[in-house]
């Protein structure tokens, strides 16, 4: 720490505060997810997580109007929202199926595939240190997901395809990389709500008046974490931060511990070694190099 300033120190201790917050708030929303899941459909949850981020947005949509409705790049925005409204309908669908723990563990293979989806859909050009570290990433899943040692459902396969369409949706902020920021969270909150309130239609289940502060809930605490998340990386570099991310396996093993009485079985924690080592590892030799 010789090399980083008084007021640099000050700022990466807020900014880890705001990250620490931010897990927390998304860790009690994993929690409600998870109770909710078990009485109303996950494409339900998602549309009412969805509508609380439209309703914020609004005053964005007004503010921005003529750069949303003259946008050029009208494919990209919405293929970015079908992508990160099915990763965002497999996360919460996972939620409700699957011990926390192994969600976010297998949610820490997003910046892989990422890589991966780089190359093939941005040319992009990726050193043998990465591809090495991908590959020892993946090992790390294989592990986890060994039969037995993990549920084999559908929350399993909608874990993956959350990470998949996720990465997708990454690619296509690159490729957005010019446009506006508030032009990106307009399109993101209004096109998904769009998008989900169709399936959310067909499968709705009538709500509780109990259960309604529950579900809004949801929605208030992903808002947020996200404000937190944003506000975090604002404040101080990434790679300060990206390290301290791997706490929210911690937050994840205590709330499914402490709530739902979920023990991570020997595979899921050698897995997630594997996995955390690959990514610390690739980003170790890479700035050697």
């Amino acid at each position: 720490m010789s090399g980083v300033s008084t007021g640099d120190r000050a700022a990466n201790r807020i900014a880890a505060a705001w990250l620490l917050t931010d897990m927390t708030l998304v860790s009690a929303m994993s929690a409600l997810v998870k109770i909710e899941g078990a009485t109303y459909p996950a494409i339900q949850i998602v549309f009412i997580r969805s509508l609380i981020g439209f309703v914020t947005v609004l005053p964005l949509a007004w503010r921005y109007w003529p750069e949303i409705v003259g946008t050029r790049r009208l494919g990209c925005h919405l293929l970015r929202v079908a992508c990160h409204a099915a990763a965002l309908s497999g996360n919460f669908i996972a939620l409700t199926m699957l011990p926390l723990a192994l969600v976010t563990a297998i949610g820490f293979t997003r910046p892989l595939v990422v890589m991966v989806l780089a190359v093939l859909l941005l040319a992009e050009r990726i050193g043998a240190i990465r591809w090495i570290g991908t590959a020892a990433g993946f090992a790390g899943v294989l592990v986890m997901v060994t039969p037995g040692s993990a549920p084999l459902n559908l929350g399993l396969v909608a874990c993956f395809c959350s990470v998949f369409f996720g990465a997708l949706s990454i690619i296509q902020i690159r490729a957005l990389k010019d446009e506006n920021t508030a032009v990106l969270m307009v399109f993101y909150s209004v096109g998904v709500t769009a998008l989900i309130a169709v399936p959310a239609t067909a499968v709705w289940q009538p709500v509780a008046p109990a259960d309604w502060p529950t579900l809004l809930a949801i929605g208030v605490l992903a808002q947020l974490g996200q404000f937190c998340y944003l506000r975090a990386y604002q404040s101080a570099p990434a790679n300060f931060l990206a390290p301290l991310g791997y706490l929210s396996l911690i937050f994840a093993t205590a709330t499914g511990y402490f709530i739902f009485a979920e023990v991570p079985g020997w595979t899921t924690l050698l897995g997630v070694a594997i996995i955390l080592g690959a990514l610390q590892m690739t980003n170790y030799f890479e700035r050697r190099v």
